[in-house]
């Protein structure tokens, strides 16, 4: 399981590697380089899955692929 994802924001392009909660889902991430709070994309449980480069720990663990958190 990957603990670490690259969030890049869609605002200034700013790209930090965070850890992600191994068991929650993270609904919301200042980004450091515009302030911005990001939120979740429609569909997307998650921050992480919206803007990172690895989907959360739990999508990881759901072999189906479906939503973890809705």
């Amino acid at each position: 399981m990957e603990l670490m994802s690259l969030l890049t924001c869609p605002y200034c392009g700013h790209a930090e590697r965070a850890t992600m909660p191994f068991d929650a889902c993270q609904f919301f991430y200042e980004c450091p380089g515009c302030r911005v709070v990001l939120r979740p994309r429609p569909g997307d449980c998650c921050v992480v899955c919206s803007f990172g480069s690895t989907p959360c720990p739990p999508v990881q663990q759901d072999a189906s692929g479906r939503s973890c958190c809705s």
